[in-house]
């Protein structure tokens, strides 16, 4: 089986054959955001994560410190269904539940999306994890991970692939979560973390374990 950077590569030289003057400005003004691309604005290791409440696909309310009380909780940034790169991970999160909730973890994955709109019904009824919806992007923002999207991206997504994120994200159309994935312990402090601008990387499901497991052994 590929790994979730394999086919994120693939997923990227497709794109890139496609529409390459497109992945271009792509690379360009993600090398412009260096500072940003490190991570400096997100939360840090050892840092508390801030409590959220957020409804689900089917309106409840879901929030960090009863999900905390059960255990860890890997808490990860996603832009939309919308996005290929985006499905691909929690398609990838999904094959590697069962991994993570034998360590005592939990898994909430969070976007943007308003809460009818996130995912059809038949996807949610795939998925054994939490959906959210931070529909004004509040929540990704008081993690440090909240993205102004940049004009060029937002004119493809408007005209090339004829996407009205004002609809979809409830009006905010122009901030988006960077892929962000974060370990919190119940102690509510991040253990772990993946930080990255380019939306087209993700953390690995492996490295997550990975992290869970040096949690539960610490």
């Amino acid at each position: 089986m590929q790994s979730l950077q394999q086919q994120t590569d693939a997923k990227i030289a497709e794109g890139r054959q496609k529409n390459p003057a497109f992945m271009q400005k792509v690379d360009e003004i993600i090398a412009q955001s260096k500072s940003f691309l490190q991570g400096n604005d997100a939360l840090k290791l050892a840092q508390t994560a801030p409590q959220f409440s957020l409804p689900n696909a089917n309106g409840q309310t879901i929030s960090l410190a009863n999900l905390l009380q059960k255990g860890p909780v890997v808490v990860t940034f996603y832009r939309g269904s919308w996005c290929p790169y985006c499905n691909l991970q929690l398609r990838a999160l999904q094959a590697r539940l069962s991994d993570i909730n034998a360590l005592g973890a939990q898994l909430v994955a969070i976007s943007p999306q308003i809460p009818d709109g996130t995912m059809t019904q038949d996807e949610i009824s795939k998925l054994d994890f939490e959906v959210l919806s931070d529909q004004d992007a509040t929540v990704a923002a008081q993690f440090g991970v909240a993205w102004q999207v940049p004009e060029f991206l937002s004119e493809h997504m408007r005209v090339d692939r004829e996407l009205d994120l004002e609809a979809i994200n409830n009006g905010n159309s122009k901030i988006l979560p960077i892929p962000a994935t974060f370990v919190i312990n119940r102690e509510g402090k991040v253990t772990w973390r993946f930080v990255d601008v380019d939306y087209r990387t993700r953390s690995e499901p492996d490295d997550i374990i990975n992290a869970l497991c040096k949690l539960k052994n610490a």
